[in-house]
């Protein structure tokens, strides 16, 4: 190895007293390296007269030869720390709109527990898009809004959430729980922010037996959008009761969130794998191991 970072220094400057001041040696024992070299392999590499330093075609052959192998030589060390340390892979995460921020200091402590192994990216978007999406193998796990009927994904219940009604203060104001037969005449606002189309039905169907039949169908408002409308006293929301939830939504004297005294809904969301990623010998099984462990106390607001 020696004698060819010699021979490279050499053809490089074409002048060994340069040559050998780049190397940090003298130009007479760089001169005896070479000539050992030309010796062992049996062929002049230079040309050497009193003014000029020249490549012979078996010099010029060897060049990009020597330098290849010297590059190959030098990545050895970074080579060698890349295949000793562990390697990390990118996967996504499903998180849906409105998740709960316990569940995203759990996703958090996930990432902190894998980073040696997996990379944890998240990734939005509403409960059946993600289910979906874990399905067909473009995330490895997501959170998302029960109830999931897919035979091919396996699940854990992470969050059970209560619901209330986000109703006008101007008519509710000073009390602590609502009817459901106080709402019929208002208009139920309908918005997949909260929940999966699966949970809607399941509570469009609840107001309906109850005489709640008027609905408004909102696809793009955000919470602002939704107290608005509740605010102009036509309609009523279901949001999360949790009082910090209530403050970053609803914080205006106009609207007021109470619970059902009638009605107990829950929002229950759940951890999503595929079922055989997760299975020994599959490419997810010690990431969704983990998942199980920060995830095995389920959380009830």
């Amino acid at each position: 190895m020696l004698h060819l970072r010699y021979f490279v220094a050499v053809a490089e400057e074409l002048n060994f007293s340069q040559a050998a001041r780049r190397l940090h040696m003298a130009a007479s024992p760089l001169s005896q390296r070479i000539k050992d070299l030309e010796h062992e392999l049996g062929q002049p590499l230079f040309e050497r007269s009193t003014h000029r330093v020249a490549l012979t075609p078996a010099g010029a052959a060897l060049l990009p030869l020597a330098r290849d192998v010297l590059e190959r030589v030098n990545a050895i060390p970074w080579k060698l720390r890349e295949a000793v340390r562990p390697q990390r892979s990118t996967v996504f995460v499903g998180v849906p709109a409105a998740v709960h921020p316990k569940l995203r200091e759990r996703l958090e402590a996930l990432r902190q527990r894998c980073r040696d192994t997996f990379e944890l990216k998240r990734w939005p978007g509403p409960s059946p898009d993600l289910t979906a999406a874990v399905r067909d193998g473009r995330l490895a796990l997501t959170l998302a809004r029960l109830p999931i009927t897919d035979p091919e994904l396996e699940l854990m219940e992470v969050m059970t959430e209560r619901l209330g009604a986000a109703l006008p203060a101007e008519r509710f104001a000073g009390r602590d729980s609502v009817r459901l037969s106080e709402l019929a005449d208002l208009s139920f606002i309908s918005s997949p922010i909260y929940t999966a189309p699966a949970s809607f039905e399941e509570l469009d169907a609840r107001l309906n037996s109850a005489g709640v039949k008027k609905r408004i169908r909102v696809d793009n408002a955000d919470y602002s959008g939704i107290a608005e409308l509740v605010s102009s006293g036509i309609a009523f929301s279901v949001t999360i009761l949790d009082p910090e939830i209530v403050r970053r939504r609803y914080d205006r004297e106009d609207v007021v969130v109470l619970p059902f005294e009638d009605f107990s809904p829950e929002l229950a969301t759940a951890l999503v794998w595929r079922r055989d990623r997760a299975q020994p010998g599959g490419d997810l099984a010690d990431l969704v191991g983990q998942a199980k462990d920060v995830f095995a106390d389920p959380l009830t607001d």
